[in-house]
């Protein structure tokens, strides 16, 4: 199939078209190509008319010119009109120049512009000078521009197949357009073939449609396959680009740096993507306030940045930009759209905070704390309540005893100067403070630009205030001598009146003495001995004895301080061994290791000197000393002394002859460590040293008298039992079976009963057999008597060297023989009762 044309006269279509040509070879002699658009015979100003792929002719190129100056010509090959233009009958043409600057290559391009009706006779024509070219049924490409203003029905293409030239075809179509939405968008004339579109199409709603075509006879029959053909409807410019947010906010700090990325705005178009359409071109077309410009924006990615580093927040905290968005890649018949960016200009630290005064002047009583004295303030530019406006405050110098603090008023921003330690009008009169302020938030700009902090003095005068006695320092010492005499006295506390620096007028007390060894005198606070002074006491520690003193003056004011008593040594006490309680286990040991100690200082004490103090030879025979070091001592034993507890006195001498003679208990124990000798009573041999508490011989009475309810119960009961005979059940095998370990012979053998002692149930020598077959030892030997049958007792009866008997229960005497079974007879009648008991290891008799 191919394009058909109205019929039209055959020469003068071929007339023109040889002319045509003709043009074409003399104006294309060094033309890239030939492109031919068909237009409607009106033309609107800023209209495209069609598009031409420069890149086929020239890649290269950098300027783009149009011969006609009603045509432009746009770097995608898109040709829009510049003013309104009526095309007449005869054909139009213009020609497009491409160029490149660099290296002087020019091509060059022509177009030619036809009005539609003219199409249809040129087609016509080309279908008679074709007529007798053969044909082919393939798909013809086909196109319109959206929006199209008509006239509908517009004609598109014609389809027509080869064998209409032997039968009479009939066209139709299907498909997307024709019986699928969007409907009766398209139609064939059955007849001709030709293609025809009844309204203008968006092409943002469809972007192409691809239809069926069907040629067939009147009778049906189908020469020819279905043919697809795809209408591609052509992009107009007939969409806004529009901002994805009608306004953007940006924040960006002050004093940034020239090029700071500020934001990024971006717009979308609805218009065919990669054309002029779709081009889009930012711009920034306003600012408020308007000056100076500190703005710009990126053409195509819309990015904003800083254009300069005077941002400054305390001038302008805001800024309002008014922003463009052009298709066409900007050009002046581009559409746009407008939208609105606010950029906020945040916060730095880059104003320092500065006292509103250089100097301050202030007063405080003396020995007062925790008050409020002045409050300070600042001043700041930066952005309040924020990290930068905030002030920190400190002291700089003249607080080298910790006086004074300064904080922050969260609230006012001003410094509190507060006094933590109480001043003394008597060392110091005026206290000169220097204070300094800075942000929280550290200084933005260059240290080297200006101080990074703001100072301001502060006098402070000190008022006297009338005080009482002061006792310094708090805790004051004097010497004695222990074991003093009574009576013996001694400098004690003084305190003063800090005015007068002196101590009269001033009475004391004694508050604390833990044992009232010393008194102390009212009006000189001298100290004299009570009773006598013991360094060694458990009350002293580390030598010194403390005892609180309390000093008023005449106006009942006090003060109160500790007196420490450093008690001196004298050696008043003789080293003594504290372990008195010895432990030597013979078997593994032979001597143990005796410590001593002195109370007394060290100069007092050690080289201690062990000896044993005993007036008999006993003690010297059984028993060794042996120095080991200046404080220890090992004692042992000698001559082999039997186990036992001895007591062995020994002497203990300081380096200055002071003695004491501590008497060990010493117990050699047959033992292998010492805890195996703790609990016994004798050494040799042990025994019970265990105390039962209360509870425990409870619980032992009870047990023996549970015990003896239950012997108790059982007497009562085998006194009744034995009344009447027992009567031995069937199952004889699995009750009454008794272990004998006998090694007697095992063939039978018959006895006479004659050979027997015969005892009768109920006999006063004999106990209550409770199992049929009894065992007797005899000789050593034990053996096991079985008996089955249905009535009868067994009696077993102890004598040295006798045997045992059955007797009958039905009365009179009757002889084992009666009772006695064949082996195999009792194999069988015991083997399977065994094996359920699980009895396993008994020895048969066999009777």
């Amino acid at each position: 199939m191919e394009a058909a044309r109205p019929s039209g006269s055959w020469s003068g279509a071929l007339c023109r078209l040889l002319l045509l040509t003709l043009a074409i070879l003399i104006f294309a002699s060094d033309a890239c190509k030939n492109v031919t658009l068909h237009v409607p015979s009106k033309l609107d100003a800023e209209k495209l008319v069609g598009r031409v792929n420069l890149k086929e002719c020239f890649t290269a190129a950098n300027l783009i010119h149009s011969s006609d100056p009603d045509f432009q010509i746009l770097e995608d090959g898109s040709v829009y009109t510049t003013n309104t233009i009526l095309l007449s009958s005869e054909k139009r043409s213009f020609t497009i120049l491409l160029s490149n600057t660099e290296n002087q290559e020019k091509k060059k391009i022509f177009v030619f512009l036809e009005h539609q009706t003219k199409v249809l006779k040129k087609r016509h024509t080309k279908e008679k000078v074709l007529r007798r070219a053969k044909r082919r049924w393939a798909p013809i490409p086909c196109s319109m521009l959206e929006n199209s203003l008509g006239p509908f029905p517009l004609f598109l293409q014609q389809v027509q197949s080869d064998t209409a030239q032997n039968y009479t075809i009939y066209y139709s179509i299907r498909g997307p357009g024709v019986d699928q939405e969007p409907r009766n968008l398209f139609y064939v004339e059955r007849d001709t073939g030709n293609l025809y579109c009844t309204r203008s199409v968006d092409r943002e709603q469809y972007e192409s449609f691809e239809i069926i075509a069907f040629a067939t006879t009147p009778d049906g029959y189908t020469p020819e396959l279905p043919l697809p053909l795809i209408i591609k409807i052509e992009d107009e410019n007939d969409n806004y680009p529009i901002f994805t947010e009608e306004t953007y906010t940006f924040t960006i700090f002050e004093n940034c740096r020239v090029g700071t990325t500020v934001g990024q705005v971006c717009a979308t178009d609805k218009d065919e993507p990669d054309t002029m359409h779709t081009r889009l071109k930012y711009s920034i077309i306003g600012q408020v306030p308007p000056s100076p410009t500190l703005f710009s924006m990126h053409p195509t990615t819309g990015v904003i940045t800083t254009t300069s580093s005077q941002l400054d927040r305390e001038l302008i905290d805001k800024y309002q930009l008014k922003i463009k968005v052009q298709d066409m890649d900007g050009q002046y018949f581009g559409l746009q759209t407008t939208s609105t960016c606010i950029i906020n200009i945040d916060d730095v630290n880059d104003h320092l905070p500065t006292f509103t005064r250089t100097s301050y002047v202030t007063s405080v009583e003396e020995n007062t704390v925790d008050v409020e004295i002045l409050r300070v303030t600042v001043e700041d530019k930066d952005l309040v309540n924020t990290a930068n406006w905030r002030a920190n405050y400190t002291i700089l110098k003249g607080n080298e005893n910790g006086n004074f603090k300064i904080v922050t008023d969260a609230k006012t921003n001003e410094g509190v100067l507060c006094v933590v330690k109480p001043l003394n009008y008597e060392e110091k009169q005026q206290v000169i403070l220097q204070i300094g302020v800075v942000n929280e938030a550290p200084f933005s700009r260059e240290a080297s630009s200006r101080s990074a902090m703001s100072t301001a003095t502060v006098t402070v005068n000190v008022e006297d205030q009338d005080e009482g006695p002061e006792c310094n320092p708090p805790i004051q010492t004097v010497r004695m001598k222990e074991n003093a005499e009574v009576g013996t006295t001694s400098n004690g506390y003084k305190a003063y009146d800090p005015e007068t620096r002196s101590s009269s007028g001033i009475r004391y007390k004694k508050l604390t003495d833990p044992t009232g060894w010393v008194t102390v005198d009212e009006n000189t606070g001298s100290i004299k001995v009570f009773r006598s002074l013991d360094r060694e006491a458990e009350t002293i520690k580390n030598g010194i004895y403390n005892i609180t003193v309390l000093a008023s003056d005449q106006g009942g004011r006090t003060c109160t301080g500790t007196l420490g008593i450093i008690l001196q040594d004298v050696n008043d006490n003789g080293p003594f061994i504290p372990k008195k309680t010895v432990i030597i286990c013979k078997p593994t040991m032979s001597s143990a290791e005796i410590v001593a100690v002195d109370p007394d200082e060290p100069i007092h004490g050690p080289p201690f000197d062990f000896s044993l103090e005993s007036s008999t030879s006993e003690v010297q025979r059984m028993w060794r000393l042996k120095a080991i070091n200046d404080t220890a001592a090992r004692l042992s034993y000698q001559n082999d002394p039997p186990f036992g507890s001895y007591v062995v006195p020994i002497t203990v001498r300081d380096r200055l002859g002071m003695s004491s003679v501590t008497s060990l208990d010493v117990t050699l124990c047959d033992c292998i460590t010492e805890n195996d000798c703790t609990h016994r009573v004798d050494p040799r041999i042990g025994g019970g040293g265990v105390q039962l508490g209360k509870w425990a011989i409870l619980a032992i009475l009870l047990g023996i008298a549970l015990l003896f309810c239950i012997l108790f119960t059982l007497v009562c009961g085998a006194s009744g039992t034995s009344k009447q005979p027992k009567v031995i059940p069937d199952d004889l095998a699995q009750q009454n079976l008794i272990v004998s370990n006998t090694e007697a012979p095992g063939d039978d053998k018959v006895y006479s009963a004659n050979g027997f002692t015969t005892q009768t149930v109920g006999a006063s020598a004999q106990g209550v057999c409770g199992a049929v077959g009894s065992g007797v030892k005899n000789g050593g030997q034990e053996t096991i008597e079985m008996v089955k049958g249905g009535h009868q007792t067994s009696e077993s009866c102890r004598g040295a060297g006798h045997h045992h008997t059955l007797d009958s229960c039905r009365g009179g005497h009757t002889e084992v023989d009666n009772c006695r079974y064949t082996y195999s007879e009792w194999h069988s009648f015991t083997q399977p009762r065994l094996g359920e008991e699980s009895i396993r290891g008994h020895t048969l008799i066999k009777n």
